[in-house]
């Protein structure tokens, strides 16, 4: 959500960013919040005056009947008593204008950072770099589903009859093996200077609203019925209300966290030969980055997460790419997002394991985490961080570490978390 003084002082700054994101319908918004701020704060101030009137006023009563003229003050009191009409008169007005003012501040896309690069779609995504080998098997790589099933690791079947489709049974050496890669990567974390935390699986309305769009909430996620509940898509989401409607003291910046929880998603929209298996699906593990920082410090915290991310998966030789989102991806509350991409053997191309994203003040500005800075209060930046999602992450990690008899090795730093195995066989 943008400060009301930016609509007050530069909407056409506002309005240029909406057609960088391609959201020319949003543009109009504009101009209606700039009408309905101007007709609010007219209000506010005429309410001002009248309050400040009936004050005088009523003083003004108190020493009538103190000196024995009530004609002249029953006079007055129907003067109060007009004042009193108008300012209710006013009064009710004054908060259906600001809900009506927040409703539209509420879809109004955060200002991009200017090193976004300008596109449509994730085809105008701008490559950063990449790292690691990518040079082609010198065999045929199954699906990942089969090569899972060739350890008797997943069963769809049966999740299909228990919960339907886009759920799974992981089991055995492969169901250890994501448990590993998310002790792991906690341990990752926690080596790096991060605090771990379990969060909350649910949150409540105000708090959805608070760190995502609308648009974001409905296709992603799960309502719990007659409460007021939804299943956090990611720890994102109840790590940053965490800190709902707080004042953070500068000495205690940046907190920073990695946290672990199960993610629900609807995945509304998914779609295509490579959401078979377990590419999209509705309930997956995740480890995640948090921090929220003073203003000044959110550029540097953004390169220092998704480069830990790049390090994570080089340790465990997976090749990466990193992309620079264009404008049009980016969700309304982002002002700059990469996103990691892991390589795939069997396709010979790059899929997303995770995303940074800077949201500056966007959040802080709709859940009230500001800072006590010695200028005055001013509004937390927050980011967040993939460290790492399996299954989905399990795909690469499997096409890229099978060799040609079927076995997958198990890097140095896994094997710990296995039980010492440097290998998993086929059964």
């Amino acid at each position: 959500m943008l400060d009301i003084n930016l609509f007050r002082e530069n909407p056409d700054l506002i309005k240029e960013n909406c057609k960088k994101k391609f959201q020319d319908d949003k543009v109009e918004l504009v101009d209606e919040v700039v009408a309905l701020d101007i007709e609010y704060r007219a209000a506010k101030t005429r309410a001002d005056q009248l309050r400040g009137q009936r004050n005088q006023i009523s003083k003004q009563i108190g020493a009538l009947m103190a000196q024995g003229r009530k004609d002249e003050a029953e006079k007055v009191k129907l003067e109060v008593t007009l004042l009193a009409a108008e300012l209710e008169t006013i009064e009710l007005t004054e908060q259906p204008l600001l809900d009506s003012i927040r409703s539209k501040l509420m879809v109004i896309p955060n200002i991009i950072d200017p090193s976004v690069p300008i596109g449509t779609d994730d085809s105008e995504n701008v490559e950063l770099y990449r790292e690691g080998d990518f040079s082609p098997k010198s065999f045929d790589i199954p699906y990942h589903t089969e090569i899972m099933e060739s350890f008797r690791g997943i069963d769809l079947d049966s999740a299909r009859k228990v919960a339907g489709n886009g759920f799974y049974y992981l089991m055995g050496d492969i169901a250890r093996l994501q448990s590993a890669i998310i002790s792991y990567a906690r341990d990752f974390m926690i080596d790096a200077g991060f605090e771990y935390v379990i969060p909350p699986y649910m949150i409540h309305e105000s708090v959805v609203s608070g760190v995502m769009s609308f648009a974001e909430m409905e296709n992603m996620m799960y309502k719990v019925e007659g409460e007021d509940l939804y299943l956090i898509g990611t720890s994102e989401h109840s790590m940053i209300g965490k800190f709902i409607d707080t004042i953070l003291k500068p000495e205690d910046l940046p907190y920073t966290y990695t946290s672990y929880s199960a993610c629900f998603r609807k995945e509304v929209g998914a779609h295509g030969i490579e959401e078979r298996g377990l590419y999209r699906v509705h309930q997956f593990e995740k480890q995640e980055m948090i921090v929220v920082c003073a203003p000044e410090e959110s550029k540097q915290w953004f390169e220092k997460l998704y480069k830990t991310s790049v390090s994570f998966f080089r340790t465990l030789d997976i090749p990466v790419r990193v992309l620079e989102c264009c404008s049009g991806v980016l969700a309304d509350l982002k002002s700059k997002s990469v996103d990691v991409e892991a390589w795939s053997p069997r396709q010979e191309k790059f899929f997303e394991v995770g995303s940074c994203s800077n949201l500056t003040d966007a959040q802080a500005r709709r859940l009230q985490i500001r800072i006590n800075g010695k200028e005055g209060k001013v509004f937390a930046h927050t980011l967040n961080n993939t460290v790492v999602a399996p299954p989905r992450m399990l795909i690469s990690f499997l096409e890229n570490n099978l060799q040609e008899d079927g076995s997958i090795l198990i890097p140095k730093p896994l094997q710990m978390y296995m039980g010492g195995k440097e290998k998993i066989e086929k059964k």
